[in-house]
């Protein structure tokens, strides 16, 4: 019976895994309009207008939410959804990278867009209010919205200010061109110029940074920011939140597939109309430089748009400069600030003993990217503070947990014979820890250490959440661009490499230098 048993439930398997096969290649059925997208794969991005309609209109859909477009865009491309729900003006540049991708020929719906204040400052909103009145009374806005939305002119006129009235801080997602966008190392898009134009009529200075939108309205809200913007739709939930500006353009929000997944009948009328975009051109189609054909051809065809472009090879130096930077100062920070917990943890008043506990459990039990929203968004609500300063507190606290534990496992590891004939060869116990105790345990320590320090390299790839722009923000800001993830994903992972294999091989050597007879 156990033998027929087991038959009988292999049986079942092969049944039921045929079944399933069978149904996966089976055809998908084709999109036509907003309703067949009930039962589909939709990317949407985090925090949107486009996540709340989906959740609430298509309960029986699969929504993958993305930080932002740009992934929801790569996910479409590589065939892991059906469908984006996104910005029309945001979407359509991705038709001249990929001609396969293609709109739905329905407006989802249509809002305002405009730029958000703190509740705390109703003054600089009415400000903006005044200053966008100017700005359509003399035409200039209307110059704009022509500029930027119906003939993709992304040149910025030189703006300045004479910066004698303080200064003003203006955040958004340099990641969806018409909105706000990164080229040749600048900011550009409609918003931007019009926080440049804002900034000369209030007399300030405008400092821009470029955050990520699902921390856009945190940033707001805790004072670390003045204003906000980079295509946000005005609702009336966000009103409750914070203060929208007057409407400064309207846009909407559209569906984009590909041609495989959409009814051959509506994809002529599903093409954007207007502009000088063109389903199916490449970025050196436009130039007029042939296609690539080979391997070698393709490689070098990326290398081109997502390096040499643009000049976004900027974008790789800057960003690389902020990770080594930040990994070296988290690392000094770190190691003195374990160093001083391992001394508390190892101390004889109880409790300090107890703090450096606490410390080190919390620490290494909490996520390095819960601990860098905390220490920004709460810790430091109401100071203006360099979010890459805190981004170097963050990992430097979070990796002094370790090294605290690193270093008392090391000390402890020390024979004790070794402190007691230290002091009866006349050392004093800080002598004897200095040239008795701790070479010996840095022998020990040193191979975890170097480790964790590399771990500690990798970790920063998250400081993008609070706008610091490192080298994992720098690719992405590159895939906003190319609407390409394979050659900006390698490089960024090839660059980490490289700085985790340089840095071990600096610590190796110390490790020979403390232990001669290693053979490294």
């Amino acid at each position: 019976m156990p033998k027929l048993r087991r038959i009988v439930l292999f049986a079942l398997f092969l049944i039921i895994t045929c079944t399933a096969a069978s149904c996966a290649e089976g055809e998908t059925p084709l999109i036509r309009g907003l309703e067949d997208l009930a039962d589909k794969r939709i990317a949407v991005t985090t925090g949107s207008v486009q996540e709340l309609y989906a959740s609430e209109h298509y309960p029986n859909a699969n929504i993958f939410r993305f930080s932002n477009q740009a992934d929801s865009l790569a996910a479409l491309r590589s065939d892991k959804v059906d469908a984006v729900i996104g910005s029309y003006t945001s979407m359509r540049d991705a038709l001249l990278i990929d001609g396969s991708l293609v709109f739905l020929n329905e407006r989802v719906f249509d809002l305002p867009v405009g730029v958000a204040f703190n509740k705390n400052t109703p003054e600089l909103t009415a400000a903006y209010n005044a200053f966008l009145s100017e700005l359509e009374e003399d035409g200039t806005l209307a110059d704009m919205v022509e500029r930027y939305f119906e003939k993709d002119n992304y040149e910025m006129p030189e703006i300045a200010s004479d910066n004698q009235n303080g200064r003003l801080t203006y955040a958004a997602p340099f990641d969806s061109l018409p909105h706000a966008g990164i080229v040749n190392g600048e900011f550009v898009g409609i918003e931007p110029e019009l926080a440049l134009r804002f900034a000369k009529y209030m007399g300030v200075e405008l400092v821009i940074q470029n955050a990520d939108f699902t921390g856009l309205i945190a940033s707001l809200a805790t004072g670390k920011v003045d204003m906000i913007g980079g295509g946000i739709f005005i609702t009336e939930e966000r009103q409750r939140m914070v203060d929208f500006s007057d409407p400064a353009y309207f846009d909407y929000v559209s569906v984009m597939t590909t041609h495989d997944k959409i009814d051959p009948e509506i994809i002529s009328a599903a093409q954007p109309s207007g502009g000088t975009q063109t389903a199916g051109a490449s970025a050196y189609d436009s130039e007029g430089i042939a296609s690539p054909e080979t391997f070698f051809e393709s490689l070098r065809d990326s290398f081109y748009r997502n390096i040499i472009l643009e000049r976004r090879y900027m974008l790789v130096l800057d960003g690389l400069f902020a990770t080594i930077v930040l990994s070296l100062m988290a690392l000094v920070f770190g190691t003195a600030l374990g160093a001083l917990v391992c001394a508390m943890r190892m101390a004889k008043n109880r409790i300090a003993r107890n703090i450096a506990k606490a410390y080190i459990s919390i620490l290494r039990g909490v996520p390095v990217l819960v601990i860098l929203m905390v220490i920004y968004y709460i810790v430091f609500a109401s100071v203006n503070i360099d979010p890459f300063l805190v981004a170097m507190l963050a990992f430097g606290m979070n990796f002094a947990a370790y090294v605290a534990e690193m270093f008392r496992t090391g000390i402890e590891g020390v024979d004790k014979g070794q402190r007691e004939a230290g002091i009866a060869g006349g050392f004093t116990p800080a002598q004897t820890f200095m040239h008795v105790i701790l070479p010996q345990a840095a022998r020990r320590i040193l191979p975890v250490y170097k480790g964790e320090y590399i771990s500690l390299v990798k970790m920063t790839s998250v400081v993008g959440y609070i706008a610091v722009q490192d080298l994992t923000k720098a690719g992405d800001i590159i895939r906003s661009r190319t609407m390409e993830a394979f050659f900006p994903l390698v490089m960024v992972a090839a660059l980490y490499f490289i700085i985790s294999w340089l840095l071990a091989l600096i610590l190796s050597y110390l490790e020979r230098r403390i232990d001669p007879r290693r053979d490294g």
